[in-house]
């Protein structure tokens, strides 16, 4: 309240500001959860799944670790019948506003249940989402709670609608798409840049590891763009919105409120990650990882119950 003789004037507290649009963002899962179909419904571009197969280690009710995935899928392919292009492991900490980021190199060479050795980003295609959980949950040691995947076109179409994305690369490396280049520090990138930097690894001195680094710094790099545009009237419902749309999921409106409030909470400072490291080489023809499991397993003891990397990497 602010006072001027006998006349105030209510000035709305950050406090309420954030009720109000909490009760909004609820309004619109509420419409959603009339709109989105049933999985079995249609080829979305997204899936949100829960993890109900995935085998592991439990961890800490106050955390909740999500498996984010990109597709390989081409156009007329579903996201969560192809290989896996992007495979990270989040942890987020629903009381201290932490998270976590493991990384996985997707040529990983791995036990496949029921399909023997292959590499990781294969159990997609096998078995889809669970089987992906199941993998990278006996590679690392944590079973996560949901998995979502995306395609190109929904990675593309999410970063747009934010905006673009500011990333920092620790390296310099040029792109046709891109005449300026890659520099080292901070890049401004348009959505299809933005794809094109999570996909690099040729170009990337240590391949497949330092290319899963990036798509972490594209992960804390978005959830910057959209913390700092949180207070714009209504930009976290439409970009919500604009998310679920396209979502093919399983879970309740309930559900999807409370894990996009969640990712919403985490501040960037609090945002750490490692990648799983290993040595390459070859199996047949094929270019594969051999992944550190002891150092993925000493990543899951470290931020298991609390979303942190507390002895770093």
């Amino acid at each position: 309240m602010i006072g001027s003789g006998s006349a105030t004037r209510w000035v709305p507290s950050s406090r309420w500001r954030q009720v109000r649009r909490l009760v909004v963002l609820a309004l619109v899962l509420a419409v959603t959860g009339l709109v989105i179909p049933r999985a079995t419904v249609r080829n979305a571009p997204m899936s949100l799944v829960k993890a109900s197969t995935a085998s592991g280690v439990g961890h800490s009710k106050n955390v909740i670790w999500i498996l984010c995935l990109g597709s390989d899928a081409r156009p007329g392919q579903r996201v969560t019948g192809t290989r896996a292009d992007a495979i990270q492991l989040v942890g987020l900490n629903l009381k201290t506003h932490a998270a976590t980021d493991i990384g996985v190199p997707r040529d990983s060479w791995v036990h496949i249940a029921g399909h023997g050795m292959s590499k990781i980003n294969a159990s997609m295609f096998y078995g889809g989402p669970q089987l992906m959980a199941d993998s990278v949950a006996h590679l690392v040691g944590i079973r996560p709670d949901y998995v979502f995947t995306a395609g190109f076109d929904a990675f593309r179409h999410m970063v747009h609608t934010i905006g673009g994305v500011t990333v920092y690369s620790p390296y310099a490396w040029s792109d046709p798409v891109r005449p300026q280049g890659y520099h080292v520090g901070k890049n401004k990138l348009t959505a299809f840049q933005a794809l094109i930097f999570a996909r690099m690894r040729h170009a990337l001195p240590h391949g497949d590891f330092d290319r899963s680094a990036d798509q972490r710094r594209l992960l804390v790099g978005i959830l910057k763009k959209v913390r700092g545009r949180l207070n714009e009237p209504g930009f976290f419902e439409r970009s919500l919105y604009s998310v679920v749309k396209n979502l093919n999921t399983d879970l309740k409106p309930s559900e999807l409120y409370q894990l996009a409030t969640a990712l919403s909470s985490i501040e960037p400072r609090k945002f750490k990650g490692c990648v799983i490291q290993g040595s390459t080489g070859y199996v047949g023809p094929q270019s594969v990882v051999f992944a550190n499991v002891g150092q993925a397993h000493r990543y899951a003891r470290d931020a298991r119950n609390d979303a942190t990397l507390n002895h770093g990497c």
